[in-house]
């Protein structure tokens, strides 16, 4: 059950994945919204 805002991606896996905070993961994919290429990107760099 996605949000409408994260088109794809759930925020609290997304989170665990990239071992960020769910904030972070909730504002990465509110901007690259359904394009995971990008958010998974973002989700490194932000881990980092």
């Amino acid at each position: 059950m996605a949000d409408d805002n994260t088109k794809g991606y759930e925020p609290i896996p997304f989170a665990k994945k990239h071992r960020i905070s769910v904030e972070d993961a909730k504002a990465i994919l509110a901007k690259h919204g359904d394009d995971r290429k990008s958010a998974d990107k973002e989700g490194r760099r932000v881990s980092l």
